[in-house]
C-alpha cells in the first residue's frame, strides 16, 4: 500500500479526479462537506442522504458508483458526526477522527480499487494525527498473517495507492513519513507475535534483531547462555532451565543522537512461549501464550520504526528471551535464585516468570547510564482485571523526574490512541513480597497483582529513571479476532519522536 499527500487549494478539482475511489464526508442532519457538495451535481449524494441510506453518524459509510458528472468510479461517503454550526470552524477531535479512519479503512478493504483519494483529514482538529490514524487504520486492514497456511487466501479486495488531501503540505510530508514508519514497526510486531512458538523462538527474535541492524545500520549483540552465566544472571537463567531452546539476551542499539547523550533504554519481555513451567497453566487458552513475547516484539518494532526515521536520539533495546517450560531441570516452586543485582528471590510460582527475566535485564541496563528506562511486558492477568483490553498499565515512582516521564508516556498514548493509565506504586505494596528465606518472593498474592509485580521490578531500578508498561490486556485479541495488536509501538515511537524534538 503506497501513500502520498496532496494539498487542498483553489485548483483542487474533485469532480475531475480520475480515480477508482474518492472519499468524502457528510454530517448528521443531512449536511454535506464542501467536498461532498462538489461531487453532488447530479444530486446522487443528496438523494442517498434523504433516503436514509446513510445517516452521517460517525462510522457510517456508503458507496455510490458511476455518479453523473464525476470522473471517479466510486464515491465513498463517510459519516463525520454532528455538523458544525453555521460559519463555525468546528473540527473533528482526534478520538472521533480515529473512529472515522477505522470505518473508512474497513470500507475500502472490501472494495477492489487501484487507488483512492481521501479528503476527510481536512476536517480534523489535528492534521498530523489524522494522517497517522488513516495510515495505521488502512495498514491494519491490509495486514495478514497466513503465510503458514498451505494455501494462503488470495487477497482480491483493497486499495493499492492512497492519496490523502491535506491543508498543510509541508508538515503533512513529515507526518506521513512518521506514520508509515510506525505502521511498518507495528506490522513487524504483529508478525513476530502471531508466529507460533515453534517458529518464533528466542533464536528467531535474535535473528530478527540482527536483520534490523543490518538493514538500518544499527549494532546488535546477542549474549548466549555462557555469557549470561558470566554476568551472573541467575534469575533470567532460572526461567530457561526447563527448555531445550537456548536463551538469547538481545541488545540492539540505535545511536542517532550525540555521542555524549544518555540513551533511552527499552526493555522487552521475550518469553516466546509460556507454559507456566512447573506451575503449569490450564490447557484452555494456553496457545495464546505465544504472545508472551509481546513486549519484546513491540520493542523490536519500535526500534525498526525509529531506525527507518533516522531518529536523532540514542535508543537501546534490551530483550531477554527464552521459553518457560517444565522438565526435570526446571525451576521448582520454593527454589531460591540470585539475580544479577545480587538480590535473592524465592520463586513461589514459576508462572510469574516475566519479572524474573526482566529484573536481570533492568540491572544490565544500568551500564548504559540511561536517561530513562521503560520496560514493556505482558506481565499480569491482574492488569486485565483492572484495565480491561483498552488501556495499558503504567507504573513508576512518584517524584518530579518520574512524574515527568509518566506524563510524556501518557501524552504519547493520548496523541496516538494507544493509551495507558497510571497505576499506583509504593512501599505499602512491598510488604506482600516479603519472604522468610530470601530477599523477596516473586509473587505477592492475588490482591493488587499488577501493582506488586511492578513493585518487584522497581527494586532493580534504583539507579535511574524508570517506568513499566503492563500490556497484558492490550498486546493481543482473543476469540474470532485472535491476533496481535501491535501495541504499544505507536505510543513508544511517538514518545521517542517527542523526546528527539524536545
Amino acid at each position: 500500500m503506497d501513500f502520498s499527500t496532496k494539498p487542498l487549494d483553489a485548483k483542487s478539482n474533485f469532480t475531475g479526479s480520475k480515480t477508482a475511489c474518492i472519499v468524502v464526508g457528510i454530517y448528521e442532519n443531512k449536511k454535506l462537506t464542501p467536498e461532498a457538495e462538489a461531487l453532488n451535481a447530479s444530486g446522487a449524494i443528496t438523494a442517498a442522504v434523504k433516503s436514509g441510506d446513510i445517516t452521517g453518524k460517525v462510522g457510517s459509510t456508503l458507496v455510490l458508483r458511476n455518479s453523473a458528472g464525476v470522473a471517479a468510479e466510486r464515491i465513498v461517503l463517510v459519516g463525520l458526526g454532528v455538523a458544525p454550526a453555521a460559519k463555525a470552524k468546528q473540527t473533528i477531535s482526534n478520538p472521533v477522527f480515529a473512529k472515522v479512519a477505522l470505518s473508512t479503512a474497513n470500507c475500502l478493504s472490501h472494495l477492489s480499487a487501484a487507488d483512492a483519494i481521501i479528503t476527510l483529514g481536512v476536517h480534523a482538529d489535528n492534521q498530523n494525527a489524522a494522517i497517522r490514524s488513516l495510515v495505521l487504520s488502512l495498514r491494519a486492514s491490509a495486514y495478514r498473517c497466513d503465510e503458514l497456511k498451505s494455501k494462503p487466501e488470495t487477497k482480491t479486495t483493497g486499495v493499492g495507492k492512497i492519496t490523502i488531501i491535506v491543508t498543510d503540505a509541508t508538515s503533512a510530508k513529515h507526518s506521513l513519513a512518521q506514520s508509515v514508519a510506525i505502521a511498518n514497526g507495528i506490522d513487524l510486531t504483529k508478525k513476530l507475535a502471531d508466529l507460533p512458538g515453534n517458529f518464533c523462538t528466542p533464536t528467531y527474535l535474535a535473528t530478527t534483531a540482527k536483520k534490523i541492524a543490518t538493514e538500518f545500520k544499527l549494532s546488535a549483540e546477542i549474549l548466549e547462555r555462557k555469557q549470561c552465566q558470566a554476568l551472573k544472571m541467575g534469575s533470567f537463567l532460572s526461567v530457561t532451565n526447563g527448555s531445550d531452546e537456548p536463551p538469547k539476551f538481545i541488545i540492539l542499539k540505535h545511536m542517532g543522537g550525540k555521542a555524549k547523550d544518555a540513551p533511552v533504554v527499552l526493555v522487552g519481555k521475550g518469553i516466546t512461549f509460556d507454559s507456566g513451567g512447573i506451575s503449569l497453566k490450564a490447557g484452555a487458552g494456553m496457545d495464546e501464550m505465544k504472545y508472551d513475547m509481546g513486549g519484546a516484539a513491540s520493542v523490536l518494532g519500535t526500534m525498526r520504526a525509529i531506525a527507518e526515521l533516522k531518529l536523532k536520539l540514542n535508543v537501546i533495546a534490551v530483550v531477554p528471551s527464552c521459553e518457560n517450560m517444565p522438565n526435570g531441570r526446571a525451576t521448582k516452586p520454593g527454589d531460591i535464585v540470585t539475580s544479577m543485582s545480587g538480590q535473592t528471590i524465592e520463586v513461589l510460582n514459576t508462572d510469574a516468570e516475566g519479572r524474573l527475566i526482566l529484573c536481570d535485564a533492568l540491572t544490565y541496563a544500568e551500564r548504559f547510564n540511561p536517561a530513562a528506562v521503560i520496560d514493556v511486558a505482558t506481565l499480569t492477568g491482574a492488569c486485565i482485571t483492572s484495565l480491561g483490553h483498552h488501556t495499558s498499565g503504567l507504573f513508576t515512582r512518584h517524584d518530579a523526574k518520574h512524574d515527568d516521564l509518566a506524563n510524556e508516556i501518557l501524552t504519547a498514548g493520548i496523541d496516538t490512541g494507544d493509551t495507558a493509565w497510571r497505576m499506583p506504586i509504593g512501599e505499602a505494596y512491598n510488604d506482600q513480597l516479603k519472604s522468610n528465606f530470601a530477599d523477596m518472593a516473586n509473587i505477592g498474592g492475588s490482591a493488587a497483582g499488577s501493582i506488586t509485580a511492578a513493585c518487584f521490578l522497581e527494586r532493580f531500578t534504583k539507579q535511574y529513571t524508570w517506568a513499566h508498561l503492563d500490556i497484558a490486556g492490550t498486546a493481543w485479541k482473543s476469540g474470532a479476532a485472535k491476533g496481535a495488536t501491535g501495541r504499544p509501538v505507536a505510543l513508544l515511537t511517538t514518545f521517542l519522536i517527542n523526546r528527539a524534538a524536545a
